[in-house]
């Protein structure tokens, strides 16, 4: 972890930005819940438990820097509720959604299945692919199951 914040912190003094403590426990809270996709809210809750001097609003523009540095992902669900996503060095590309529409719940796919596509929009388009992002959304199997489990 504290590689990680170091880089971050790397990342920050590149661009002119210092790694305050409010910053850095906001990102500790991120990569401390990485496999979830917290809300502005949800970080908030957390970084107040680290640091309880700290305001929504100072957490909402840590996370809206991030996210403009690309440390962070922000992903809308289409639920209305923005979440951020820590980026991670060993993915070129972000990771992909399955996203119930019953239930809300969310599944990851952490493989990435669009290089194919990404060299043919190259080749065919001489267009050069930086990132990309695919939500699919639906209905999971528990869902699926209690829909069926009810007739």
């Amino acid at each position: 972890m504290e590689a990680r914040i170091e880089k971050i912190k790397q990342q920050l003094q590149s661009q002119g930005y210092k790694l305050t403590p409010q910053r850095e426990a906001t990102v500790r809270v991120l990569l401390e819940n990485e496999e979830d996709h917290l809300s502005a809210e949800d970080v908030f809750m957390l970084v107040k438990d680290k640091a309880p001097e700290i305001g929504l609003a100072t957490v909402y523009r840590t996370l809206e820097l991030l996210s403009e540095m690309h440390v962070v992902e922000k992903i809308n669900f289409g639920d209305g509720v923005a979440r951020y996503d820590l980026r991670t060095d060993s993915n070129k590309h972000h990771h992909h959604h399955l996203i119930c529409v019953k239930c809300g719940s969310m599944s990851e796919i952490m493989e990435d299945w669009l290089g194919p596509l990404e060299e043919r929009l190259e080749k065919e388009y001489r267009f050069n692919v930086l990132d990309h992002r695919l939500d699919f959304q639906g209905i999971c199997a528990k869902c699926q199951a209690s829909e069926s489990g009810g007739e």
